[in-house]
């Protein structure tokens, strides 16, 4: 149980760590900066004493996991971060695709958010 403690301090802390990293703006805002290389500092502390109770493979597991997973989704809707299946590239090269299928005269069905590229290449 000791170990989970530990490991969610870890996780929150390096979290935080990477939310101030984008809004210190490359190291030129004080605070966050500041904010970031404790907040790290902890976190690698943390982890190192949830790895006296716990194996490295689980715990290094969960700390990257859910600090990707919820850093990204911070990112999305704090940040108004795009998606990487919504970037413009991404969604251009998709939609070349389809219609390369749809000249071939191949049947597609698509699952789209922006209705007007779907009313767009739909037939």
């Amino acid at each position: 149980m000791k170990g989970y403690v530990y490991l969610s301090i870890s996780i929150i802390t390096e979290i935080i760590a990477t939310l101030c990293l984008k809004l210190s703006e490359g190291f030129t805002v004080w605070l966050p900066s500041i904010i970031v290389v404790l907040g790290y500092g902890i976190a690698f502390y943390m982890l190192g004493k949830a790895l006296k109770f716990m194996p490295l493979s689980l715990a290094y597991a969960i700390w990257s996991g859910v600090g990707t997973a919820v850093t990204a989704i911070i990112g999305i809707l704090i940040f108004d971060e795009p998606l990487s299946f919504l970037d413009p590239e991404f969604t251009a090269l998709f939609l070349k695709i389809f219609n390369d299928l749809k000249n071939e005269g191949k049947c597609i069905v698509i699952i789209m958010h922006d209705v007007n590229k779907a009313v767009e290449i739909a037939d």
